[in-house]
């Protein structure tokens, strides 16, 4: 059974395996560090960090076998309050993500609802899922959400959770919404 210590951040829950043994570093490339850094946490890119409780976002210590130990609710904050980044169903149901979970996320989103998609961002958008992104267009001085709608239209549930979110009056938004009003 595989140790994990699970932090949290704003959009949901993320983890690094936790060693606090030799033995538990055995197989890595970390098996020979000091015994005196335990415990550690690998971060999955490489490397690892000492670790202590008093780490900012620590929330505990879960053991399992799982490749991913946290579901995908649990990862990616499901229809939470202050959503701003993510995915949005056609349902209307939102799944938050940081400025760079975007891939993360579809690749979770993905194995749930589209489980042979070979390319996860794609079988969403094809299946009419919306991409909120944070991104600066070049003549702005701060960064603003933008809407993409791989169809070019989207569902009065999503341009609910888009008035919900306050993207409503962008200008894109509107088109699209324009562009569906039609279907709906």
């Amino acid at each position: 059974m595989k140790k994990y210590a699970v932090f949290l951040s704003e959009t949901g829950y993320y983890c690094y395996r936790y060693c606090e043994t030799l033995d538990e570093l055995a197989g890595t490339p970390f098996a020979g560090i000091d015994p005196n850094q335990l415990p550690v946490v690998l971060d999955g890119r490489g490397g690892y960090f000492c670790f202590s409780t008093r780490d900012p976002g620590f929330v505990r210590v879960i053991e399992s076998e799982k490749k991913e130990p946290l579901s995908l609710e649990e990862m990616f904050f499901k229809n939470a309050p202050n959503f701003k980044l993510g995915w949005i169903s056609p349902e209307g149901d939102s799944y938050s993500c940081g400025y760079t979970g975007h891939v993360k996320c579809a690749e979770k989103l993905a194995e749930k609802y589209f489980p042979h998609a070979r390319i996860p961002e794609r079988a969403l958008e094809r299946a009419g899922w919306i991409k909120v992104i944070d991104s600066w267009d070049g003549t702005e001085r701060q960064h603003r959400q933008f809407v993409f709608s791989l169809t070019g239209f989207i569902t009065r549930k999503q341009a609910d959770v888009l008035f919900d979110i306050g993207v409503y009056g962008n200008e894109e938004v509107r088109q699209l919404i324009a562009d569906s009003e039609n279907r709906w």
